[in-house]
């Protein structure tokens, strides 16, 4: 029962009650009085001696019954507040002090503890909303902590990875210093090596740095309409020169019309794009006689799929569904030699849904990985929010 109908309830009852028993009595007492006066006859001396005894013997007993109404009514009056107490209590007073040890228990730290009940009205919806609020704080913990965690493993990983293009660095620097490369192609080799070397440190900062402003929301965006052709036509060209000084074969096809375009940011899907390369060149397998990767571009009506496919080791099943989680990174083992901060690919899945765009994954084991990234076409009617 709810708390508001408990007051009326009670309010009725103490307002109504103790006037509809004093009401009674004397209603009680009144038709006894006249049910036991005597008929009137023609009056006599013993006749009224004898009506007045009767009446004064009638008084009497009504008196009686008056003193014994009066009693049974405060007894009444006692029965119902000792059930008004308990009523109150079991219904109010009980529920607020459990709830107040659950609270008690909130501020301690104890996210564990359950209101044990079954209550309804306003008792119940405080026990939901409770509950309700003891959920939400675990969780918020739980994905703090989680998120600590996280943060860690990224300053673990990142401090590696950085350690050991600093330490090549270094080492080469001793080289040339101590005149190890004593001919022109040792130090061409050499210095093209610590080039390298700062650009992958380079990225990793950058990674970093992007990596921030996805967690305070501060994207920069610079939404515009891109030609799909003229746009990869671009991209491809940078980027099989690179693919191929490191003796990867790319492909490259689009079965879009010419005049396809969609909204898009072109740096920040740019670097989507480069995140999925360099995912795929850092885990291609050198065993394989030729090591490719193949970029697709397809027309699937009111949008278009981007598949950006390699022929390296794949993802095992049990892995794949991971792959775009923060810090999350496929065989920890192989990638610790391998670097990379375990934030690229969780980077390329906030910037295709920042774009409306969603990407997946397929792979097979020995066979290669396939990146699929759709984006819906630009047409007058569609606006980019």
């Amino acid at each position: 029962m709810r708390f508001k109908t408990r007051l009326i309830v009670t309010f009725l009852v103490i307002l109504i009650l103790p006037p509809a028993l004093i009401g009674l009595t004397f209603l009680v007492m009144g038709y006894l009085l006249i049910k036991n006066l005597p008929v009137p006859v023609t009056p006599s001396l013993d006749m009224v001696f004898y009506i007045t005894s009767e009446i004064f013997q009638d008084m009497l007993v009504a008196q009686t019954m008056l003193y014994q109404l009066f009693f049974a009514t405060i007894l009444i009056f006692l029965l119902i507040g000792l059930l008004l107490i308990h009523w109150f209590n079991r219904g109010v007073f009980q529920p607020i002090n459990q709830l107040n040890v659950a609270m008690q228990n909130i501020a301690d730290g104890d996210l564990e503890y359950i209101i044990s009940g079954d209550e309804r009205g306003e008792i119940g919806e405080l026990y939901h909303n409770y509950e309700e609020m003891r959920l939400r704080l675990k969780e918020s913990i739980v994905e703090k902590m989680e998120a600590e965690k996280q943060n860690r493993e990224m300053i673990s990983n990142i401090t590696h990875d950085l350690k050991t293009p600093i330490t090549a660095i270094k080492g080469y620097i001793e080289g040339i210093a101590d005149g190890v490369a004593d001919t022109p192609e040792k130090m061409d080799r050499y210095v093209r090596t610590i080039y390298n070397k700062a650009n992958e440190m380079d990225r990793l900062i950058n990674e970093l740095t992007f990596y921030t402003g996805i967690g305070s929301n501060r994207m920069p965006y610079n939404f515009r309409k891109i030609n799909i052709a003229d746009y990869f036509g671009d991209c491809i060209e940078e980027v099989g020169l690179d693919l191929e000084s490191k003796g990867i074969r790319l492909h490259y096809s689009n079965l879009v019309s010419p005049e396809t375009t969609i909204i898009s940011d072109p740096e920040q899907l740019k670097r989507a794009l480069g995140n999925i390369i360099n995912n795929s060149v850092k885990y291609i397998d050198r065993n394989k006689a030729e090591c490719e990767i193949s970029i697709r571009i397809l027309d699937e009506h009111e949008s278009i799929r981007i598949e950006i496919e390699d022929n390296g080791r794949g993802i095992p099943a049990r892995e794949l569904g991971r792959i775009f989680e923060r810090f999350y990174r496929s065989d920890a083992s192989r990638n610790s030699a391998k670097g990379g901060s375990g934030i690229g690919l969780s980077i390329v899945k906030k910037i295709v849904e920042d774009h409306g765009g969603y990407v997946w994954a397929t792979s097979c084991e020995d066979e290669g990985t396939c990146m699929h990234i759709v984006f819906r076409k630009y047409t007058k009617e569609v606006i980019h929010e």
